[in-house]
């Protein structure tokens, strides 16, 4: 079974509605609570690799998923400054203004990341 859990602060110097925002445009089908300046909740992974293939950034998303395996989990830091314009770019440990953290767990984890961020020749999807 698949579980994609979403983190993300709010800061005092932060709209909430405009960091919800920001979470949707990556995460439509997030369902999130806003308790203690903090965004926590689920969502699905489907809007994520579409937008992924849109960006052509597969690698890149493949490269971050693979490096953050711990167990049966990986973790994913998104910028949520860009992604309030509908566009994923990772953010490094602890950025300024927090991030949108992205929690995907699943039995068969290297699988799961096959579909979503496939491996690439030439820039281009391979079909395995």
């Amino acid at each position: 079974m698949t579980l994609i859990s979403i983190r993300c602060p709010v800061n005092p110097s932060e709209d909430p509605d405009k960091v919800l925002a920001a979470i949707n445009a990556i995460f439509p089908d997030a369902e999130v609570d806003l308790s203690d300046g903090l965004y926590k909740g689920t969502a699905g992974l489907d809007r994520f690799s579409q937008l992924i293939r849109k960006q052509k950034i597969l690698d890149a998303t493949r490269a971050v998923m693979i490096m953050n395996i711990r167990g049966n989990r990986t973790r994913m830091l998104v910028n949520k400054q860009v992604a309030t314009v509908g566009k994923i770019s990772f953010a490094d440990r602890n950025p300024v203004l927090g991030a949108i953290e992205v929690t995907v767990e699943d039995d068969d984890l290297m699988s799961l990341i096959d579909r979503v961020a496939p491996v690439t020749v030439d820039g281009e999807e391979v079909k395995v």
